[in-house]
C-alpha cells in the first residue's frame, strides 16, 4: 500500500485522507496514520506545487551548473555538496556519474545574477576544479507535468 499510496501524492498532493482512502480501499485512519508516518520518517520531504512562471509573468532565470569537484578525505564529494546546497539560489543539487561530478540548478532574478553567483560563491569554494553553466531557455516538463500542453484531441466526432 505505501509504495500506491506515495505515487497518489506524488501526482497530486491536494488528495484528502478519504479520497485516498475510497482510491485504495482502505480506512481513513489507517491512510492517516501512514501519511503521519511517512512524514515523520522524512519519506515524503515535502508537498509542492508546480507553477508556470513564464505565465505568470515572473522573470525568472534558471541555469544548470556542472562542477567538477575533488573529494575529500574521509567524506568524499558530502561536504562540498552541503556547502553548495546551503546558497539560497541552489534549487536542486545532485551527484552526478560521468564527465561532472556535481550538477546544480540555480534560480536568480537575471543573467548577471546567476553569472555572479557562480564568480564569486561557487567558483571560489575550495575544492571547485571547474564549473559549466547552461542557462535554461525554456521549460517543456517539470516533474512529470507539462507544462504548456497544446495537445488538442484528433479523435473525429462521432454522429448517430
Amino acid at each position: 500500500m505505501m509504495r500506491e499510496l506515495l505515487e497518489l501524492l506524488e501526482k497530486d498532493h491536494t488528495l484528502t485522507a478519504e479520497h485516498l482512502s475510497r482510491m485504495l480501499g482502505r480506512p481513513k485512519e489507517e491512510i492517516e496514520r501512514e501519511i503521519t508516518r511517512l512524514e515523520q520518517e522524512k519519506i515524503i520531504v515535502k508537498y509542492q506545487t508546480i507553477i508556470n512562471w513564464e505565465k505568470a509573468d515572473a522573470d525568472m532565470v534558471t541555469a544548470i551548473i556542472d562542477v567538477k569537484i575533488t573529494p575529500q578525505r574521509e567524506v568524499g564529494f558530502d561536504a562540498l555538496a552541503e556547502r553548495i546546497y546551503r546558497f539560497p539560489e541552489v534549487r536542486n543539487l545532485y551527484l552526478m556519474s560521468g564527465a561532472y561530478d556535481l550538477s546544480v540548478m540555480v534560480q536568480g532574478k537575471s543573467l548577471k545574477e546567476v553569472a555572479r553567483f557562480v564568480a564569486t560563491k561557487l567558483a571560489t569554494i575550495e575544492g571547485v576544479i571547474s564549473t559549466t553553466t547552461h542557462f535554461m531557455l525554456k521549460c517543456y516538463k517539470e516533474e512529470g507535468v507539462i507544462i504548456d500542453d497544446k495537445e488538442e484531441d484528433r479523435r473525429l466526432a462521432v454522429t448517430p
